[in-house]
């Protein structure tokens, strides 16, 4: 084939496979079976291999090339990409649209849309080709995820009939339920960790420096703003919409113009049952003002604009039987009631069980078996009792009392006075072990990756692991032998326990399961004394003194050393080659942190808030999780809730993440 007509083919081929990605990945419509559009791309390949000049950036071919990059590089968003203010209620709503009206001396239209629950990212394309893709990051400068973004098979890499220049259109990258559901039950036979919700899945994958990881993630994008709009001559948010949809944008198709409040409300009551089953989580439904040269009367504020809003719907509550209580035991031998529900429908999942914490718990809210209550999910995330219909009760229920004995072992179980745990006192009760070791690989402790909970399992019940230390002693043939475990697997984690040897002080001592002693309390004692040994030997009295330590948690400190099991398990630590001392260079005062409290709430962006946390803690800071007159400093990302309220209520000083990274001298690594 001559280059001119290989050029006219591999054009024409690519226009053919980009309208069948739209009709099959936008539109759920595709028009040519699944042989034939692999032949259009094998056809594309063999030009391509041919002529390798024509294997252009907006090739369907160069969705996926490349092994691993480095780092991504930083991005200045040439506008501010803004969060939104919420309405936790319609009321809340009404205010908002009666300040807009009063400001516009006129009723305007407006126009709703679900709030998609996905990572918000800038797209700029130049002269139709797809150029560069950034996430919102603090809000003025992102990370450059254009290979990424690529990927996506949704997302067209030319625009159908674009105009010449520079067009920057902006959205969310989403994951669906199911592909959400399929991949965390994919990580969890691979003995992976869980991703918590889709917009973490989405956030996660769309960060992978390798673009492979991202390809396989099935992401998707809607696109909902456009920088300089009445340049593509629109004036109204539902004209935007539609322009993009006609250069193949993927947008949501389930917005609505709404001419008056009763007809805001009207939606929002459609979205309150229709988001359920919503392909994509949406917690809530965004009102913007329709008219685009209005906006610019109401203007924004520094963190949000005021031409537009989120409304949050409150947590789904619904009946469902108890139909059975049974009991776990975790690493520090609690007993941990569950309630097995009849199945319901919440937040769109199947929930069939829910914590019931404690003995104590479940006498408060009286729950018994057979007992018809009303659950939820807090946070949408977790399933929990909130309250019993006792006026359902026929008698056949009676109260519920946690048994005397482990489930596990059978060992009499004990209360210790002031505890409101029941717990199994016997230490090589099985269940007991396997929560020990969980909790020492974490990510928190020592951060082995790799071994997960059916691993453990297996390691535990073959006699390999008897105790924490039993990790540093295992071979790659051991992990070999397991089932489902490959050479490279063994090999990956064996390379991960080793790595594992330099973590601090501070996660070795988190990692030793010590009763009331958690990841911040570990790090005031490792920054105390530096080391394991003075640890280990050191008083009551010494370890009470320790800004917040007290005398709990020193007695729980000196009654764990007290056990010969617990100094022969860090002996044998020491031995591996384990590191037994706090790195004094990781701690560097500095006034704007030092001694001060800080809290932190909302979305961060360029970090996780663990890594936030951690790099507040190591210029000195205090961290709280509730806010209070003694609170310093609230540091606030986006959907920012109760916290930042309060805080503005009590006057406290306010940070956004663009300060706090700013002040702590840090960009973060993200995930």
């Amino acid at each position: 084939m001559e280059k001119e007509t290989a050029r006219s083919r591999a054009d024409e081929l690519k226009k053919i496979i980009a309208d069948s990605d739209y009709l099959y990945y936008v539109k759920d419509a595709p028009e040519i079976e699944d042989h034939e559009y692999d032949a259009l791309l094998r056809e594309l390949a063999a030009i391509e291999t041919e002529y390798p000049e024509l294997l252009t950036p907006d090739s369907p071919n160069a969705r996926v090339r490349g092994e691993p990059g480095g780092e991504f590089a930083r991005v200045t968003h040439s506008a501010p990409m803004q969060s939104l203010d919420n309405a936790l209620g319609v009321a809340e709503l009404r205010s908002f649209r009666e300040r807009a009206a009063k400001a516009l001396g006129e009723e305007p239209e407006w126009m709703c849309e679900p709030k998609l629950d996905g990572l918000a990212v800038s797209l700029i394309y130049r002269d139709g080709a797809l150029e560069t893709a950034a996430t919102r990051g603090d809000g003025t400068v992102g990370e450059d995820v254009t290979r990424n973004i690529r990927t996506i098979r949704s997302l067209p890499l030319r625009l159908k009939d674009a105009p010449n220049g520079v067009v920057e259109v902006r959205g969310e990258v989403c994951m669906s339920r199911e592909d959400f559901a399929e991949l965390n039950r994919t990580r969890e036979e691979e003995d992976k960790p869980l991703f918590a919700n889709p917009r973490n899945a989405a956030a996660g994958s769309l960060r992978q420096l390798d673009v492979r990881v991202t390809a396989s993630r099935r992401l998707k994008i809607y696109l909902y703003h456009t920088l300089g709009a009445e340049n593509l001559g629109v004036k109204t948010q539902k004209e935007l919409l539609e322009w993009l949809a006609s250069r193949g944008l993927p947008t949501q198709e389930s917005s609505r113009l709404c001419a008056s409040m009763s007809d805001v409300e009207q939606y929002l009551d459609e979205w309150g049952g229709k988001r359920f089953t919503n392909s994509i989580n949406t917690d809530g439904v965004v009102m913007k003002l329709n008219d685009l040269s209005l906006r610019e009367t109401l203007g924004s504020t520094a963190k949000a604009p005021r031409w537009a809003i989120a409304f949050k719907y409150p947590p789904e509550e619904k009946r469902t039987r108890v139909i059975d209580i049974i009991v776990s035991v975790g690493r520090t031998g609690a007993l941990t009631p569950t309630a097995q529900l009849e199945p319901v429908s919440l937040s769109g999942t199947t929930v069939q069980r829910a914590s019931l914490h404690n003995q104590d718990e479940i006498d408060r809210k009286d729950i018994r078996v057979g007992d018809m209550v009303c659950a939820h999910k807090a946070g949408e995330i977790i399933p929990e009792v909130l309250r019993v219909d006792t006026d359902a009760r026929d008698g056949s229920q009676t109260p519920y009392k946690i048994p005397p004995v482990c489930p596990v072992c059978g060992a009499d179980a004990v209360k210790l006075p002031g505890e409101a745990a029941i717990r199994c006192p016997n230490k090589s009760c099985p269940a007991q072990l396997q929560e020990e070791i969980l909790h020492f690989v974490s990510r928190q402790c020592m951060d082995i990756n790799g071994i997960g909970e059916k691993l453990i399992a297996q390691l535990t019940e073959r006699g390999i692991i008897k105790s924490a230390a039993d990790i540093y002693a295992m071979s790659e043939n051991d992990l070999a032998e397991l089932d489902r475990m490959g050479e490279k697997s063994a090999r990956n984690i064996t390379e991960a326990i080793e790595a594992s040897k330099s973590r601090p002080l501070s996660a070795v001592i988190n990692a030793l399961g010590i009763r009331n002693v958690g990841k911040k309390t570990a790090l005031d004692i490792a920054r105390r004394f530096g080391g394991m040994d003075a640890f280990i030997n050191a008083s009551e009295g010494e370890l009470a003194v320790i800004d917040g330590v007290g005398e709990t948690v020193a007695a729980s400190v000196r009654a764990f050393f007290g056990d010969e099991r617990n100094r022969e398990t860090v002996e044998r630590l020491k031995s591996a080659g384990v590191n037994m001392s706090e790195p004094d260079t990781f701690y560097e005062s500095s006034a704007e942190f030092a001694g001060r409290k800080f809290v932190f709430t909302g979305e961060l962006s360029l970090m996780t808030r663990e890594e936030a946390q951690k790099k507040a803690e190591s210029l000195g800071a205090k961290i709280s999780s509730s806010v209070s007159k003694k609170t310093d400093v609230v540091v606030a990302g986006a959907n920012a809730g109760s916290k930042y309220s309060k805080a503005v209520e009590l006057g406290i000083e306010i940070w956004d993440e663009a300060k706090f990274i700013d002040s702590a001298g840090s960009t973060g690594k993200g995930r």
